[in-house]
């Protein structure tokens, strides 16, 4: 992820030290002293240097990564919060003015806050879990399947469960379970960048267990695009992650569906593979295939990774009842209840309606960088009622 965009990461580490630096430092401190306040931004970017010319999206030790982000947020996203803030300070002085700047002391009080969203959300917020409960009410629904219940997870990223918070996963594993669903469903993101996420979590994903199986579809991390090598080998290493998931007696629906059965009554399981923007991620999904030679009049419950697709694809279909969906984690961030997300997309996390379609949006599990703050990771039950 460094490497796709450098120079962003070292605008925001150099830019704030070069206005303390021009502000306060050389006012105050002799060339060593301002040497030793320059010292944290000269390391962050020797590191951001060395992760970009790995060329990976995230490396294979991802320790590295992850020391990296912690050492940028305590170092370069508070001076730039100060720098923020003291300029707006600064506005403020020339335009009633006075001489106090007042953003100097917001952007200092704000350096212990960010620091404790930083460490709150690695090692509690991430390793927290959520029971959340819905009911969803149709028309369409065949009475034989009134109180059907579907436990939905999505984004497990399993990648990022190592020996400090592995029981984090079994214990979802095992909140699922204990549900005793009729059905199950994943919605993608299984691994963070390659199929060896997986295989040390191999027993613990085989576990789970519904009257009517487990149904899964792969999200843009699954297709093997976030790894260095040829097209041969991403294609390899998508198959690999779907062997696995079979592997566990998973259904992956790859633009197919399926139906369940109830008496003479049946539904619709449809898995559409990821639709996304086409340029960050892939764009796949295909609803005509989909949902070839179903039924009109059918209950449909249509799988697919990015809600995004809902408005673009799922929606001008018009036949699918219901559409679960993740991918966004919710920013795996909220503050008071806002996720800024919601500033440049639609559908975050919840339900969305447009007439007589609905979406489910669930904030998702694991993350690919492990931390979570206000955005706490879900699994969900879902219980179909007939209206």
């Amino acid at each position: 992820m460094i490497a796709q965009a450098p120079y962003i990461y070292l605008f925001l580490i150099l830019i704030p030290d070069l206005y303390l630096d021009w502000r306060y430092w050389r006012h105050k401190y002799q060339v060593g002293g301002r040497l030793m306040r320059w010292l944290p931004s000269i390391v962050l970017t020797v590191y951001t240097i060395a992760l970009a010319l790995m060329k990976k999206f995230i490396p294979d030790n991802p320790g590295i990564l992850y020391i990296y982000l912690v050492l940028l947020v305590l170092f370069a996203v508070t001076k730039a919060v100060f720098m923020l803030c003291s300029i707006t300070g600064l506005g403020f002085c020339r335009l009633f003015k006075t001489k106090k700047n007042f953003g100097n002391l917001v952007g200092l009080l704000c350096v212990p806050v960010i620091w404790y969203i930083l460490f709150y959300g690695i090692f509690i917020g991430f390793n927290k879990l959520e029971v959340n409960r819905h009911t969803y009410t149709s028309p369409a629904l065949p009475e034989a399947f009134d109180g059907y219940k579907i436990v939905l997870f999505s984004d497990a990223h399993v990648g990022s469960y190592t020996e400090r918070n592995e029981e984090v996963l079994k214990r979802a594993i095992d909140s699922i379970n204990a549900q005793q669903p009729d059905l199950i469903v994943f919605v993608g993101d299984l691994q963070n960048t390659q199929p060896q996420d997986i295989y040390r979590h191999i027993d613990v994903l085989g576990s789970l267990k519904a009257k009517d199986g487990i149904y899964s579809i792969l999200g843009n991390h699954d297709y093997g695009d976030y790894i260095c090598g040829n097209t041969a080998r991403k294609v390899a290493n998508c198959r690999e992650t779907i062997s696995l998931e079979r592997q566990f007696g998973w259904t992956v629906l790859q633009n197919e569906h399926r139906n369940i059965s109830r008496d003479k009554s049946s539904i619709v399981i449809a898995g559409m593979e990821n639709d996304g923007d086409g340029i960050k991620f892939p764009q796949k999904g295909d609803v005509p295939k989909t949902l070839k030679d179903v039924k009109e009049g059918a209950f449909i419950l249509m799988l697919e990774h990015d809600p995004s697709a809902w408005r673009r694809k799922i929606i001008p279909d018009g036949r699918a009842q219901l559409t679960l969906s993740g991918h966004t984690h919710k920013m795996q961030f909220s503050i008071f209840g806002w996720c800024p997300m919601t500033i440049y997309q639609k559908e975050v996390n919840g339900w969305y309606q447009e007439g007589e379609q609905s979406l489910f949006v669930t904030a998702g599990l694991g993350g690919l960088i492990p931390f979570r703050f206000g955005s706490t990771g879900e699994i969900v039950v879902l219980t179909l009622r007939k209206s």
